[in-house]
């Protein structure tokens, strides 16, 4: 996509996925630029979850530019991934009413349990469709989907993958990426972190001593909800994607799971 800044800036495109992300470069200034991002973006800066906001443009092409400061650093490793700094920003997050109320006023969407689980069986292939564990674990998902009112969902990330975490040269520590961002259950994404990152044997020391939650049964209920779900939803794309070797672990990782629930 072409187009230009005043006063001398300078654009270059940083790659990935959908193309919509720049570095903006005049002498020695840099700026992370980036087209069409979420809205919400300004209260993530606000409370400083995300790098500081310097300006919003509107151009000619009808797109939105947002021009964030540039810092140096890097992406978490999957090994850092289960670090307190994580839990406790990742807290930090779910506790905000500010962010809640901001992502609300921006038209922020509530994503409900049955939307997930409907997610995973649209265009579901047969083979899978027909796997007894699958099936089973579908089934046994669709008649104990958790019931949680509303208005106790929080800001949800949607994306938590590490690259999606950014550690500063200061050692600051940032979560990016917020054009999945939805409103609700925190235990979606606490699921989808433990589920990836943290190793089940630590998932009560994860949650309790760096997340900082009492661990209730309703809690645990929904975490092992989600984390199954997640887990159909890896099987499926891995599926699609032809990726089988990953497919037959996270099925494996399912079955255990599935037959070993009582993690906490």
């Amino acid at each position: 996509m072409d187009f230009s800044l005043d006063d001398g800036w300078q654009i270059h495109p940083l790659g990935g996925n959908t193309g919509t992300a720049y570095m903006g470069f005049k002498e020695q200034e840099k700026l992370f630029i980036k087209r069409n991002t979420s809205p919400f973006l300004a209260a993530l800066s606000l409370e400083e979850i995300t790098p500081r906001l310097v300006w919003t443009k509107h151009i000619s092409t009808g797109d939105t530019l947002t021009a964030q400061e540039w810092l140096n650093g890097r992406c978490l490793s999957k090994e850092e991934m289960g670090q307190e700094n994580v839990a406790r920003l990742l807290a930090r997050i779910h506790r905000s009413k500010i962010l809640r109320k901001m992502l609300r006023q921006v038209g922020g969407r509530y994503v409900f349990p049955e939307e997930i689980l409907s997610n995973y069986f649209r265009g579901l292939s047969l083979e899978l469709r027909a796997h007894p564990l699958l099936k089973k674990v579908a089934n046994r998902l669709r008649t104990h989907q958790p019931k949680l009112d509303h208005r106790e969902f929080k800001v949800s990330h949607g994306d938590l993958n590490h690259k999606n975490w950014l550690l500063s040269d200061n050692n600051r520590l940032y979560l990016v990426d917020w054009e999945s961002a939805r409103l609700a259950d925190s235990a979606l994404d606490i699921s989808m972190l433990m589920c990836q990152y943290v190793p089940r044997a630590e998932w009560k020391q994860w949650l309790t001593e760096k997340y900082g939650v009492s661990i209730t049964i309703g809690l645990r209920q929904r975490i092992s909800w989600y984390y199954m779900v997640n887990l159909l939803l890896s099987i499926k794309n891995e599926h699609q994607r032809g990726h089988f070797f990953e497919m037959n672990r996270d099925i494996l990782r399912l079955a255990d799971f599935f037959e070993n629930q009582d993690f906490i």
